[in-house]
């Protein structure tokens, strides 16, 4: 059923032929006819579809019947360089010693004219052996045909696969076509191709908007298949990398829509805001988007992955910015020689060869390929000359090569070392389904010494250079190399650019320029997108208070660590202050003063009571109490210094608990002493029974065992979960506060809370004593300075509990200098001004 499918196609295209061909003149050209095949003999073939002449349609032209059918299109002839790689890769095989020596190479060429009713009428003349290809028939005069290397588009390139398949001749290595579909090795398990995949290039061209930044592209695209579904993967990998597409343009190759589409594209580049288009096009219609108006907008960078884009002469002179992706390639010097050399007679008589042969002639060309030419030869019409440099010549002449190799691998292999010699019915009969093996597994060192193999899906291990038109002083274009991607090569080093050889427009006002929705946003900033437009296009808005952008363009602020805070522009992190209650600042300066100046008056009256301890004043209530009290008071105003200055471990344990100790002595002793001040008053009644309580061993246990209670808790609090030195980040914005964790809350709370029973219970004994007739009655003072006391410490708790940072540990140690303070004074200064000022009345008389 397939071969009479193929039978029918055939004959339609005969018959569309033969209609066309008296009646088809392209303007000013000569007819074009089918040309013969080229054919050499040899014991094993090659077929080959060539294109010599490609035909670009003119604005207007209909692209739904082929063009040289309608008169539509016009021709330039590039590619005999390919046609020559092709047989001086031949020759050079079967002139070698080491490659296939027993057998020769021949093949079978045609010229498809990249059209599909053409192109199946040139592989059924290859695979019939017939300069008239018949279906289903072999007339071979010749070896077996081992596999057909084509340079096809990338839609016949499939049409022309499962042709091969229909007539069993399944090997097919392609020169041009990256077509992605063809990567697929179940559907298509015997495709190979010299040149990368396109999925590569449009991982390139991805690298190379990433380099520049620039995030916002506009795309033009033939509306075949393959570069249709190309945009699709390039949207993907542009929208991943954050970039966005203004527009997707589509070429309609359509007569009766093409002028209406060309002006839509042009108004549609022209009005657009980005600079940069991607022109992902077939490159059999490069030339005619370069003649189109499209190509009249200015200002843009075109990126393009037609590499003839550089060498087909243009109406349009202005400067532009070019990129081309070009399959990366080398020169050939052996290939440069045979041209140079060659006999117009190998060539196919093409009505285009006379205008090409004397482009050999002009100084201009390079001079590996000039030829010494008589004056009547030479020409100023320079085309082709440059395209031997990045033309396809040197993905044919690998083409042939690698299929040589692969020959020479399956005749050399140990398996199949038998008797072949030169006789091709023996070789046919293990050809061709066992060199698809050796195929797929070629590696090899071409005459470059350029290692070369196919990867997993059947394609060249190669990458892409990347091509920029250099204007020189003297008016002239140079297409050079500005960098390369080669996805095979190990990570990070796939893709270079070499920004100091690009010439760009001078038009531009950023060099190099740019390509954005929305200006960059600065650091400090962050973008914000604008409701219904592409990520792209963005406001930018200052980062909240606490929050940073470091770089530019972020999505989202971000907080600093908790030891840094941001700067004024919050464009930076920078270390938070560490603050504490310092000696240096004034608060804490003046905290030490009270403290010292408290601390001296203590000395002062401790040495007022021992200076005058033998009057009646200072024995009464108890001497040692006194005393005791003082001194405890002198640790109390000391034991505040501890609160001051950089926090460390060892002042963090001694701040609450040396605090609580002490307090408790002093409030034990007030205790004591009010507790003496009712016994002394019940003992001298008559027949007392508390006269044996009297003493100082009483008042002394008292101090003892109030003190003790407080002391264990302490000890029970360092035991369980101590106090330590602590960083505060949060407490204070930009400031990092060094402060003493108190570790458990609980314990310090009971510390507190048991100062306060001692006080409350001095302050009630105190308060029922304080009218008992003793002149030296202390329980009046004592009250009051209970009641200063208590009135400190019960403002002090939500005091404390309001602040925060290091006026925390100034109102603590406020309140230990005020109540201190008050029991010091409200006790002891009426005493003092009996003993300076009073002296009289220091005496027993007033007891």
């Amino acid at each position: 059923m397939e071969a009479r499918l193929v039978l029918t196609l055939l004959m339609l295209c005969d018959i569309l032929w033969n209609m066309a061909a008296g009646q088809c003149t392209l303007r000013n050209y000569p007819p074009i006819q089918p040309l013969p095949g080229y054919h050499r003999d040899g014991d094993i073939v090659i077929g080959g579809l060539v294109t010599v002449t490609n035909f670009y349609p003119y604005v207007g032209a209909s692209f739904t019947t082929p063009p040289s059918f309608e008169g539509n299109g016009f021709p330039v002839s590039l590619n005999y360089y390919n046609f020559l790689a092709f047989v001086s890769a031949v020759e050079e095989i079967n002139n070698s010693s080491e490659l296939l020596p027993n057998l020769t190479l021949g093949f079978h060429i045609y010229e498809p004219y990249n059209n599909l009713l053409l192109m199946y009428r040139a592989a059924v003349n290859i695979f019939s052996g017939m300069e008239t290809g018949i279906p289903n028939y072999s007339c071979k005069t010749s070896g077996p045909l081992a596999a057909v290397i084509e340079g096809l588009p990338a839609e016949q390139s499939s049409e022309f696969s499962s042709l091969s398949r229909i007539y069993q001749y399944p090997q097919q290595i392609t020169y041009t076509s990256g077509n992605l579909v063809m990567s697929d090795t179940v559907k298509f398990p015997y495709f190979y191709r010299t040149v990368p995949s396109e999925l590569h290039l449009c991982a390139g061209i991805v690298k190379l908007l990433k380099h520049f930044g620039w995030t916002w592209v506009g795309i033009i695209a033939s509306d075949d298949e393959n570069s249709l579904r190309a945009v699709q993967i390039l949207r993907g990998g542009i929208e991943q990398n954050g970039g966005c597409i203004e527009f997707i343009e589509t070429l309609i190759h359509s007569g009766s829509f093409i002028n209406q589409n060309v002006y839509k594209i042009y108004h549609t580049v022209n009005a657009s805001s980005t600079k940069v288009i991607i022109l992902y096009c077939n490159r059999h219609y490069t030339e005619f988007i370069k003649q189109s108006i499209i190509w009249e907008a200015s200002g843009k960078i075109w990126i393009t992955i037609a590499e003839a884009f550089f060498f087909i002469p243009s109406y349009h002179n202005d400067r532009r910015n070019y990129f081309a992706f070009s399959v990366a390639k080398n020169n050939i010097p052996s290939f440069h020689k045979f041209v140079r050399e060659v006999n117009p007679v190998v060539f196919p008589n093409d009505p285009f060869l006379e205008m090409w042969w004397k482009d050999l002639c002009n100084d201009q060309c390079p001079k590996s390929i000039q030829r010494t030419c008589s004056n009547n030869e030479t020409s100023d019409y320079l085309i082709h000359c440059d395209v031997i440099n990045s033309g396809d010549s040197y993905n044919v002449y690998n083409a042939v090569y690698a299929l040589a190799h692969a020959l020479h691998d399956m005749v050399t292999s140990t398996s199949d070392n038998t008797n072949w010699g030169g006789e091709s019915e023996r070789f046919f009969n293990f050809f061709p389904w066992k060199l698809n093996h050796y195929l797929k597994n070629l590696h090899f060192k071409n005459v470059l010494d350029e290692e070369l193999f196919w990867d997993e899906n059947g394609d060249f291990a190669i990458g892409y250079n990347i091509m920029n038109t250099i204007y020189l002083p003297d008016g002239t274009r140079s297409n050079e190399i500005v960098g390369n991607y080669n996805p095979y090569v190990p990570a990070g080093q796939e893709f270079t650019i070499y920004e100091e050889v690009i010439m760009w427009e001078s038009t531009f006002t950023e060099i190099p320029p740019q390509s954005r929705c929305s200006l960059s946003c600065l650091p400090g900033f962050r973008k914000s997108t604008r409701e219904g437009k592409p990520i792209c296009c963005y406001d930018c808005i200052p980062c909240p208070e606490g929050e940073v952008s470091i770089h530019p363009d972020m999505d989202t602020c971000t907080k600093c660590p908790e030891d840094q805070w941001p700067n004024q522009k919050r464009d930076a992190c920078i270390p938070k202050v560490i603050t504490f209650l310092s000696y240096e600042e004034p608060l804490g300066l003046m905290l030490t003063f009270i403290c010292l100046f408290l601390f001296l008056i203590n000395v002062v009256i401790l040495g007022i009571f021992i200076h005058y301890k033998d009057t009646p004043i200072v024995k009464a209530n108890n001497q040692e109490l006194s005393y005791i009290l003082l001194i405890s008071l002198m640790l109390c105003f000391l034991c505040s210094l501890v609160f001051i200055g950089h926090p460390n471990k060892l002042t963090c344990i001694l701040r609450q608990t040396a605090f609580g100790i002490m307090f408790s002595i002093a409030l034990s002793s007030i205790l004591a002493k009010t507790i003496t001040v009712v016994l002394a008053f019940h003992a001298t009644k008559p027949g007392s029974k508390l006269q044996k309580w009297m003493g100082s061993r009483v008042s002394l246990s008292i101090v003892l065992f109030c003190s003790f209670i407080q002391t264990a808790v302490c000890l029970a609090w360092l035991f369980i979960a101590p106090p330590f030195p602590y960083l505060n980040m949060r407490s204070e914005f930009g400031t990092i506060l060094s402060e003493c964790n108190e570790g458990s809350i609980v314990a310090f709370y009971c510390v507190l809370g048991y100062l306060g029973f001692l006080a409350g219970i001095s302050f009630i004994v105190a308060f029922l004593a304080r009218n008992l007739p003793d002149r030296f009655n202390e329980a009046k003072y004592i009250t009051f300075s209970m009641l200063v006391f208590c009135n400190v410490w019960i403002s002090f708790i939500p005091t404390y509990l309001s602040t925060k940072d290091k006026y925390m540990v100034a109102v603590e140690v406020f309140a230990i200098l005020a109540s201190s303070a008050g029991l010091l004074g409200c006790i002891f200064f009426p005493k003092c001004y009996i003993i300076l000022l009073r002296p009289e009345q220091n005496c027993r008389k007033y007891l």
